[in-house]
């Protein structure tokens, strides 16, 4: 009872101060993961979940449609080509290491799409046990909090320009909330081009989990189409063409990065020993060897054809 209600407590003052300039996406999510070691409390998922979802809508509201799509094309080409490069070589290292096949599918499918979410709409479909989707998850959430911190330092080693690694973010960092959180400490276009490319790849959901159900042959199993997305394409029309938003946006889109932040610091909070003791080696080598095979190729694409 007095851990429960310290972590409220925690809860709050954390909400506060991702208020304020002092707290980071990167640092709120140190903060989480700290506190993760001595509270045996984990945050709820589904609360997690709605928070992203809303803060990246109201993100919407800091963006103009022609950029928007300006950003989408040009992302298009990277994002098939990074995905269906992604599940093949996922799909020979889990045979190389002979994983369990679902979770070896898992890893792919979070790693090339769009993390966390990904594996929520695959696992029903191929009817994965709790354990799978657990170690796809830590795996997933593992390497995203390494690459918040990682990712801006080497854009800047590179000097990368804010679409340069506004891109990069979009293709090679699993999580939306990782992807915008790297993004919005690099800049506004930085910022701007990575949730656009984010959001269209995590539409690949939608074929990923059809393609799935034909290979397992399942008829049951229910696709989690992330509508969301719907409502941030909503919010970036209504702030190119409703004028009036223009004395609320700005408030809107600064509470939705602070529900960012905080999103953040729960992800963390979530990544306790429990659940990084679930985690196996062979898994975590798969999703290090995918994760730094996208990253590095994602990169001499992305300074070699974009300015």
């Amino acid at each position: 009872m007095r851990q429960v209600f310290l972590f409220k407590l925690i809860q709050i003052l954390v909400g506060l101060l991702c208020l304020t300039p002092w707290l980071s996406p990167p640092i709120a999510l140190l903060l989480g993961l700290i506190i993760a070691n001595y509270i045996s409390l984990s945050p709820s998922r589904k609360m997690t979940t709605y928070l992203l979802q809303f803060s990246i809508v109201g993100l919407g509201f800091g963006m103009n449609v022609e950029n928007a799509l300006a950003a989408g094309r040009q992302g298009i080409i990277f994002t098939i080509m990074s995905i269906l490069g992604t599940l093949a070589i996922g799909y020979l290292i889990g045979k190389l290491f002979n994983i369990e096949k679902r979770t070896s599918l898992l890893i792919s499918v979070g790693t090339a799409i769009c993390g966390g979410s990904a594996i929520a709409a695959i696992s029903p479909i191929i009817k994965a046990e709790e354990k799978q989707i657990s170690v796809a998850l830590g795996i997933i959430f593992i390497l995203n909090s390494v690459a918040l911190f990682v990712f801006p330092f080497f854009g800047h080693i590179f000097h990368l320009s804010e679409p340069q690694f506004g891109l990069w973010c979009a293709i090679a960092i699993h999580d939306t909330s990782s992807v915008v959180g790297a993004a919005s400490k690099y800049g506004p276009v930085a910022l701007q081009i990575a949730t656009t490319v984010k959001l269209a790849r995590a539409l690949w959901i939608i074929p990923a989990a059809l393609g799935t159900a034909l290979l397992f042959k399942s008829t049951n199993g229910k696709i989690k189409v992330p509508y969301f997305i719907g409502f941030f394409i909503i919010a970036v029309a209504a702030n190119t063409y409703i004028s009036a938003l223009v004395y609320v946006s700005s408030y809107i889109v600064f509470f939705s990065k602070a529900g960012l932040t905080f999103t953040l610091f729960l992800i963390g909070a979530g990544l306790n020993r429990d659940a990084l003791k679930s985690v196996g080696l062979k898994p975590m080598i798969q999703g290090v060897i995918l994760w730094i095979l996208i990253s590095i190729s994602a990169l001499i694409v992305i300074l070699k054809t974009v300015a």
